[in-house]
């Protein structure tokens, strides 16, 4: 973080609010900076050693790839160094069936051979402006992302010690903006006239992409304003429009992008409060900096060969392969959700940026869109009598 971008500045903006995402814009923090070596599974295994000497270690793990990596390369460098195991932290949600992922977990969990694990079974306790939320919103006001209070209990469970998580794996070994066009410009994949566009696009100079991005419209919030909504996308097509073609200079701008600071900074937060450590492998900076020595311009091929290559030895092939990821939609929206939206009377947000009518039948959906959860926790804080701008205690 460069000295200019203090806390106050990464705090979600009124735009970001309503919309549910952070919209970058300047860089924030120094250059990701080169690796000595390309030795990406060494990174790795360093980066979570710190919190395996410091336990108790636990990991947040769904069952999902990013999980199930760092839950075992902490247990392969646990048993290598002769330190206790860490000790997977999973949420059970009986009413919610599109977050079973039992059986995923339970092959990874007897893959690795741990004893321990922590299940905490849930019900509305972690929905968006449920008990959890209320305590985070109470506290700290509106925190992107919305969700973040998710990793709270757990935080609370390592208490004295460290949580290592997933997040990030996606950035770190995903595509990046211009992927497609990568993959014929490499001659990974057989050109047709689609992919021709695509990379023509790529090579253009940034105000053309960004007239084409542009264009687009990539996104819609149905409850914006439809101006708000255009300004919206200008803004993510200028980000998008200035991200490097190539993979490792894009990642390397995504290590500096206000949305790695501002999810960096958020989880730094509410492990404090608990008395914890928050490490994520994937958005370390030595990490970040092996891979893009590792990877190259190019990138990896995808995101399955890169898992094996990486975790081959360490984890099942199916888990290695898996491309499905379980939904916590119906966790973040439940009784107290429902309850709020029912009541909701229309107050406590901007409508110079927002259709109240929208956004209450948005809440009332069948499934409300998650991208307006951050501003029904907004909202609820005024219902509270709460500014989001005032000092939290």
């Amino acid at each position: 973080m460069t000295p200019a971008a203090t806390a106050a500045d990464l705090r979600p903006r009124p735009l970001e609010v309503v919309c549910g995402l952070v919209i970058n814009g300047q860089l924030h923090g120094p250059k990701l900076g080169r690796a000595r070596s390309a030795d990406l599974r060494a990174a790795l295994e360093r980066s979570v050693l710190p919190a395996l000497r410091a336990p108790p270690c636990l990991v947040s793990f769904s069952g999902g790839r990013d999980s199930a990596a760092v839950l075992a390369i902490a247990a392969s460098v646990a048993r290598r160094e002769g330190l206790a195991l860490p000790i997977p932290a999973t949420y059970r949600f009986p009413d919610a069936p599109a977050t079973r992922e039992d059986g995923w977990q339970e092959d990874v969990v007897r893959h690795l051979g741990l004893a321990d694990w922590e299940c905490l079974t849930m019900s509305s306790e972690l929905d968006s402006v449920g008990p959890v939320a209320q305590s985070v919103l109470r506290r700290h006001g509106v925190l992107w992302p919305f969700n973040a209070h998710f990793h709270v209990p757990l935080f609370e469970r390592a208490a004295g010690g460290s949580l290592l998580t997933g997040i990030g794996g996606d950035e770190l070994l995903g595509p990046q903006r211009w992927h497609a066009a990568q993959r014929v410009l490499a001659g990974r994949v057989a050109p047709r006239p689609r992919h021709l566009r695509t990379a023509g696009l790529a090579l253009s100079p940034v105000p053309m992409r960004r007239a084409v991005l542009a264009r687009r419209r990539q996104l819609r919030w149905p409850w914006l304003h439809p101006d708000v909504d255009a300004l919206i996308n200008r803004r993510r097509a200028d980000w998008q429009a200035r991200t490097p073609l190539r993979w490792d200079a894009a990642l390397a701008r995504w290590w500096q992008s206000r949305t790695r600071s501002v999810l960096s900074q958020t989880f730094g937060l509410l492990a404090q409060d608990a008395g914890a450590q928050a490490v994520h492998p994937f958005l370390d900076r030595a990490v970040l900096r092996t891979a893009a020595a590792r990877y190259g311009p190019r990138g990896p091929v995808d995101r399955s060969t890169a898992m094996r290559d990486l975790f081959g030895e360490l984890l099942p092939a199916s888990v290695l392969a898996r491309r499905s990821k379980a939904s916590f939609d119906e966790a973040f929206c439940s009784d107290h959700s429902r309850a709020f939206a029912a009541r909701w009377s229309g107050s406590g947000v901007d409508r110079t940026l927002v259709d109240p009518e929208e956004v209450a039948a948005m809440w009332n959906a069948v499934q409300p869109d998650p991208r307006s959860f951050s501003l029904m926790q907004a909202a609820w804080l005024a219902s509270e009598g709460l500014n989001d701008q005032e000092e939290r205690i």
